[in-house]
């Protein structure tokens, strides 16, 4: 039987990476971060909760777990508190990378270790971008700078110097009922399904045609599982191939809950109403930002070609299960 750690096991990534573990019969063990609610981590994984920054308890966990396979998910992903706090961000998501892959290969030499990377480090481009797409490496993005070092300084060093096992997944935008109500798809789905509850009154956003390359985490996580089973180390893009608007998935979610919307006016000064007249979508200019010239989307032609992965769930039908899931949890919570 297969030995596999996940790091950020309680996260919507982790939980359904466990899964797919579990039902693929290996044995699952699991680091959250301390004070993780691990409701949705399958019972059968053991679970140890510490801080990344902790490098003798992950070294003392990772000796004990002795992995064939690691999945390092866990860091500060959130960029205000990247952005509040570059230093420790350096220290969980690049330097905890080194500390994590080191205990692995001194505990198992053959292991093969996955780093969750970001398409945040790419340059923008008019281009869909791929592996070999310029860093950004004149970011003031904190999270995006560490990711790129972690990449760099790690996970192509350990595979060109000693020839080992080791990844990066380009991870773009990735979506599910799993994803915290920060991000902006599941602020959208859990709030319109709340007016349609009667639970929430309106949807307060920013710039509604900002565009991104979203997909569905639960496939994404078994992109991630075929870049460890195949012969040779290689770092892939996994993306939806496809940009889609903020403005789309409103829009979508609305018509899956039945809320008819009539938009009006255009920039910060948009909105849209219902037939009563109700404002239903607002503009804050708070949390407005300006379009990118070139919004990311990926290329995954690698990810075919090696892994043959390729997404199966299209935009729409991501917003309409994330609002399926938000208007049953809603409703148990009614009902106690």
């Amino acid at each position: 039987m297969k030995r596999a750690l996940v790091t950020g096991v309680a996260g919507q990534d982790g939980t359904y990476l466990a899964e797919l573990l579990v039902q693929k019969n290996y044995k699952v063990f699991g680091v959250a971060r301390s004070g993780s609610e691990l409701a949705r981590v399958p019972q059968e994984v053991q679970c140890v909760q510490c801080d990344l920054a902790d490098h003798r308890l992950i070294r003392a966990v990772v000796n004990e777990v002795r992995p064939d396979e690691a999945y390092h998910l866990a860091g500060i992903t959130d960029l205000k508190t990247a952005f509040s706090d570059p230093a420790a961000t350096m220290r969980i998501n690049r330097d905890s990378v080194g500390v994590l892959l080191d205990a692995c290969v001194q505990a198992n030499p053959e292991v093969r270790f996955l780093q969750a990377s970001s398409s945040e480090v790419f340059l923008p481009s008019p281009q869909p971008l791929n592996e070999l797409s310029p860093r950004d490496w004149g970011t003031g993005n904190p999270y995006a700078a560490a990711k790129m070092l972690a990449d760099r300084d790690f996970i192509a060093e350990y595979r060109e110097k000693k020839a080992g096992f080791a990844c990066s997944a380009f991870l773009f935008n990735h979506e599910s009922p799993r994803r915290s109500e920060r991000s902006a798809l599941r602020k959208i789905t859990r709030t319109l399904a709340g007016i349609r509850r009667g639970v929430a009154t309106s949807l307060v956003m920013g710039n509604i045609e900002l565009s991104r390359d979203w997909g569905y985490a639960k496939e994404y996580v078994d992109a991630m599982w075929r870049m460890l089973q195949i012969d040779s180390p290689n770092d892939l893009v996994i993306a939806s191939g496809v940009l889609s608007r903020v403005k789309d998935a409103i829009d979508i979610a609305a018509e899956e809950l039945g809320l008819d919307l009539a938009w009006q006016g255009e920039g910060m000064d948009a909105f849209a109403c219902d037939l009563s007249g109700r404002r239903i979508v607002t503009i804050s200019p708070d949390l407005y930002k300006p379009a990118e010239l070139w919004p990311k989307v990926g290329d995954i032609s690698k990810a075919r070609r090696l892994i043959g992965w390729h997404p199966a769930t299209d935009f729409r039908s991501l917003i309409q299960m994330m609002v399926r899931e938000d208007l049953q949890d809603i409703l148990k919570q009614r009902n106690g």
